[in-house]
């Protein structure tokens, strides 16, 4: 609970120092607690950071962003009603969900009912921001359904020339699910042989039950695509039940810390984002910022509220002042941002495409000779149509 209370809090100083009438209101949900809180509370976390950072520099067009954030415990209801209380009470002009995909149907009938746009930042990428994109939702998240699983089996299906028998685990999510059931046909139409697939509670507690049945059909590789408490947990007990095989999952924005952590050379993670290790100057400036911030987080976890803050940004700039739902739509669909390298390539979105044109992704393990985190494979990239 005491983060849900710190981002009302700085919504309240917000408040204090900017009328509802002389700021950008940009209001969030988030899953800040409950069982993904550790994918999701980061993700409100950095984009606070950065907003906090364009107000103490003078705001946007002269005006500060007034963030408004929002607990929903990655719960539907919660989230259904945290945004229409955004909408109705604090009038904002561009809406934001980082939660599980449960929450997405709520906060799109109320931000469709009320025509403002809705960016997907940190949460999975929904149907509706890909070509022919519908109506005013937006996703900066790296996640990427049926890309990620493409990218990820055709890189398995290039570490052997033999039949890969693979393993899947998904949770009882529907974006989830849906992209293992993607996967396990991909996999067969390559030519591996589909040997179990778990479906897994976010609240599971013991995760053997589902290791067990995994180890006892003998893969040689697992593939997971659930939030990261999910994968993590599922590998560890598969290892802690002699299960030798490779394990690879999304490089969640936890995955940096735990590959080292963790220290195993079979567990693999594939992303869009840079990790940290690469020193890059804008991840620099993250982490000089989540330091004079006082974070709770690392910066390392920082990446996708990051992007998503530069993205906000980006559109808030354009579309001038005084900004309303409309010009702020209107900006959105006809955006392009140069991500620092944090990304392979700009995000950039047009009226028939609200993910991006280009999609590229990299793979990590840990060397044990090196000690330390490699790339496994670098520049798999796809064209979004």
């Amino acid at each position: 609970m005491l983060r849900w209370v710190l981002g009302i809090t700085t919504a309240i100083l917000f408040a204090a120092t900017a009328s509802a009438d002389d700021s950008y209101i940009v209001g969030m949900t988030a899953g800040l607690t409950g069982p993904t809180a550790s994918t999701f509370a980061p993700v409100a976390e950095a984009m606070r950071i950065y907003f906090d950072r364009i107000n103490a520099a003078g705001g946007i067009n002269g005006k500060p962003i007034k963030f408004v954030l929002m607990d929903d415990q990655a719960e539907p209801q919660k989230a259904g009603a945290n945004v229409k209380q955004l909408l109705t009470r604090d009038n904002a002009i561009l809406l934001i969900n980082s939660s599980l995909s449960s929450t997405f149907a709520p906060s799109i009938a109320e931000a469709k009912r009320a025509k403002v746009p809705l960016m997907f930042v940190g949460a999975v990428c929904p149907k509706e921001v890909y070509p022919p994109a519908e109506g005013g939702q937006y996703c900066t998240t790296a996640f990427a359904s049926n890309f990620d699983s493409r990218a990820t089996l055709t890189f398995i299906k290039g570490t052997s020339p033999d039949a890969i028998r693979i393993g899947f685990a998904a949770a009882t999510i529907p974006v989830s699910r849906a992209e293992i059931d993607f996967a396990e046909k991909y996999a067969t139409d390559l030519g591996m042989i589909s040997v179990d697939k778990e479906l897994i509670a976010p609240t599971t507690a013991d995760f053997t039950p589902f290791a067990t049945k995994l180890v006892e059909a003998k893969p040689s590789w697992v593939y997971s695509w659930a939030a990261w408490v999910i994968q993590v947990q599922l590998f560890e007990a598969m290892r802690r039940l002699g299960w030798e095989g490779n394990f690879l999952g999304w490089a969640h924005q936890e995955a940096e810390d735990e590959l080292q952590r963790l220290k195993d050379p079979h567990l693999y993670v594939i992303g869009a984002n840079t990790l940290f290790q690469e020193h890059l100057p804008v991840q620099n400036e993250i982490e000089d910022a989540a330091t004079k911030a006082n974070s709770r987080y690392p910066a390392n976890q920082m990446s996708e509220g990051w992007i998503g803050g530069m993205m906000v940004e980006a559109a808030l700039k354009q579309s001038g002042w005084p900004a309303d739902a409309e010009k702020v739509q209107n900006a959105l669909q006809n955006l392009q941002v140069d991500m620092k390298g944090i990304r392979a390539a700009p995000i950039q979105w047009t009226q028939s495409n609200h993910f991006r044109v280009n999609q590229s992704y990299r793979i990590y393990n840990w060397d044990s000779a090196k000690g330390q985190i490699v790339t496994a494979k670098d520049s798999l990239s796809y064209e979004i149509k």
